[in-house]
């Protein structure tokens, strides 16, 4: 009997996040229907098996996270359930026009994005639920930072170009793209060394005008280490990765100091070093001048963002409905420009509702960090999250004009295995972090 009480408890613990899940699926499930009534109506058996793994697959979890009572948040995981959700019937949405448009190599992406979450999901379960103390993290801190670093070397000179940027690495089956991974890992390795040196960094020991700065010799390293991070994605033309990667980095600055001038000075150096590429780097220029007047060459280096703002207004207020509209006008829309195809379809309602999934999932994020048991624990929620949101700010930014294209991808909801895989694994650390009442064994 104390058996059942003590499970009704732990059930209802988390009724919260299971209302959430519902009503997550509940979306799935209707932008499927009106996605098949648009199609003709014919309903596919494998379109139904996949919503029902899909539900089975994450309340699963979230009955494990019930069972084992840690007291994880609950809001996390169906946001990203829900982003990911929006991902699959996007990438069904699109397939067909995708194929039509372009050619068969756009075939399955659908079925292919639906195996990227459900890894995505076991990634995500291996990361929560397998038995390791993330303080294990901080003890290889330069093994995890070479790693990411050489993957991306060997990208750069022996991987695969698309659009004159060597950003994937063929492994056959599977095609990697090391900067996600990299991602994750300077994260790991800036919170490690941040927390190791946070008094010394906080507390400032040099004057330059009126910026009190900390002492060099400690901040040196970790200068070096993200300049050289930055300059191998520089050379592989990824400028999407080098502006998040600076996001990371002064964001989880500015929690150990708490200077906000030091992110100020940081910005101003970005915008330096932004200006000090444009006349070395043609792809610089291109992306620059595409956005301070798309229209001087729209079927050139405007071609893009003149359709997505055609996709955009095409839109309006409400949007044309899923499946009623032509988002395959923009190339890339399955990855790069996922966020206009979104906006013309559900207008202008469903992109503002999808960015306050975006809004909602850093806010717990930062919550997170503020509840976390020690600074090593802190600085990894506000880089995880940091690298999540921001990600989401840069590419809906860009995809609407107001910075420059970057050609980073909407997490959770653009197609691709590497970075749906990554999304995933931070969950799963974030949901570690949370957790208020582990185990010492754990910590």
């Amino acid at each position: 009997m104390a058996t059942i009480t003590r499970l009704r408890t732990r059930l209802g613990g988390r009724v919260r996040e299971l209302e959430l899940l519902i009503t997550a699926f509940l979306f799935v499930a209707v932008s499927l229907g009106a996605l098949i009534t648009t199609a003709g109506g014919r309903v596919r058996w494998v379109d139904l098996t996949i919503i029902c793994a899909f539900a089975g697959l994450f309340l699963t979890i979230s009955l494990a996270l019930a069972l084992r009572d840690w007291g994880e948040d609950q809001m996390v995981l169906p946001i990203a359930a829900l982003l990911a959700g929006i991902g699959m019937i996007m990438a069904r949405r699109l397939e067909p026009d995708l194929v039509q448009r372009y050619g068969e190599v756009y075939s399955g992406i659908a079925l292919k994005q639906v195996i990227w979450i459900f890894g995505g999901a076991a990634v995500l379960t291996l990361a929560s639920f397998v038995p390791w103390r993330l303080q294990w993290l901080k003890h290889y801190r330069y093994t995890w930072l070479f790693l990411g670093l050489a993957l991306v070397a060997i990208t750069a000179l022996f991987g695969v170009e698309r659009n004159g940027a060597r950003l994937w690495l063929s492994l056959g089956f599977f095609q990697l793209q090391p900067v996600e991974l990299l991602k994750v890992l300077l994260v790991i390795y800036l919170a490690t060394y941040l927390d190791d040196h946070r008094e010394l960094i906080g507390r400032g020991i040099y004057w330059l005008g009126p910026l009190k700065l900390p002492p060099l010799p400690y901040l040196a390293p970790i200068v070096i280490m993200w300049g050289a991070t930055i300059g191998l994605i520089i050379v592989q033309k990824d400028l999407g990765a080098a502006l998040l990667f600076f996001v990371i980095f002064l964001a989880m600055l500015y929690v150990v100091s708490g200077q906000a001038r030091y992110a100020a000075v940081g910005l101003f150096a970005f915008a330096l070093g932004a200006a000090a590429l444009y006349p070395l780097f043609s792809h610089v220029r291109v992306r620059l001048n595409a956005w301070l007047d798309p229209w001087s060459d729209p079927f050139g280096i405007g071609f893009q963002m003149v359709r997505a703002l055609h996709a955009l207004a095409n839109g309006g207020w409400a949007g044309t409905g899923i499946g009623a509209g032509d988002p395959t006008m923009v190339p890339e829309s399955h990855t790069d420009f996922v966020f206009v195809a979104i906006g013309e379809e559900l207008g202008l309602a469903g992109a503002f509702a999808l960015t306050v999934c975006y809004a909602i999932f850093a806010l717990k994020g930062y919550l997170i960090a503020m509840q976390a048991r020690d600074g090593f624990q802190q600085l990894l929620a506000v880089g995880l999250t940091t690298a999540i949101a921001a990600q989401a700010f840069i590419i809906m930014a860009g995809a609407t004009h107001l910075i420059p294209l970057t050609g980073i991808t909407l997490p959770f909801v653009s197609y691709g295995g590497s970075s749906t895989l990554i999304n995933f694994a931070m969950v799963g650390l974030l949901l570690r972090i949370s957790a208020a009442r582990k185990p010492p064994q754990t910590l």
